[in-house]
């Protein structure tokens, strides 16, 4: 029985992670972000083409997806009668499917964001340690560099520590929070291409970077 839950746990947090907000939010626009900016549906792309405020709601929308995910796996099993660590597994399971989905959305032929809002949401609602963690690196290095994408794989870097070290002691956490690192880092590789070349836009009160970060 345990293993059926996390299969569906996982299926159905793929589901809500695959709904592409800022997608959606730019048809309503009459503009496919897709084709404009970066090219990317995540918040800066969205911020860029459409606006601050539709590209801030891009941001909660996807930062809401992975909680929103945990919360319903986890009551769900609950009240399939499944002990706490079979509940957490469920809640870990559908994390990493609505990061799947984000990433992967089958409705736009597998080509989504980064999952840097989505994994934020989720260990907010798992790690939260951890999560304040990657948000004060995330912070730190923004302001130094006033660069994303640098700043969303710094954070991305410090996961897999943060988890060890910061969070209670549990193979699926630690396992996940590798396996988001891996995912980010992985999503931004034409970023650290740029990065290296020292061509990789810099944030600026004025323009929204091109190319850089998005969640």
């Amino acid at each position: 029985m345990k293993s059926s839950l996390w299969w569906i746990a996982l299926a159905a947090g793929y589901g809500l992670g695959a709904i592409p907000f800022g997608f959606l939010l730019g048809k309503a626009k009459g503009v496919d972000v897709r084709r404009q900016g970066s090219g990317n549906i995540g918040a800066t792309n969205v911020w860029r083409v459409l606006g601050r405020p539709w590209g801030i709601a891009t941001f909660l929308l996807d930062f809401l997806k992975a909680p929103l995910a945990i919360l319903l796996a986890e009551g769900w099993a609950r009240s399939r009668g499944a002990d706490a660590e079979a509940v957490t597994w469920c809640g870990i399971a559908a994390f990493a499917g609505a990061i799947l989905g984000h990433n992967f959305p089958v409705w736009l032929r597998f080509r989504g964001g980064k999952g840097v809002a989505s994994s934020a949401g989720g260990l907010l609602a798992l790690m939260p340690t951890a999560f304040l963690a990657i948000v004060g690196v995330w912070v730190v290095v923004f302001f130094l560099s006033r660069i994303v994408s640098l700043a969303s794989l710094a954070g991305a870097l410090t996961l897999p520590f943060a988890a060890w070290f910061l969070v209670e002691p549990h193979a699926g956490l630690r396992g996940l929070a590798c396996l988001l690192a891996v995912m980010i880092v992985v999503r931004h590789r034409a970023n650290i291409g740029r990065l290296l070349a020292g061509t990789e836009h810099r944030w600026s009160k004025k323009t929204v970077p091109e190319t850089g970060g998005q969640p």
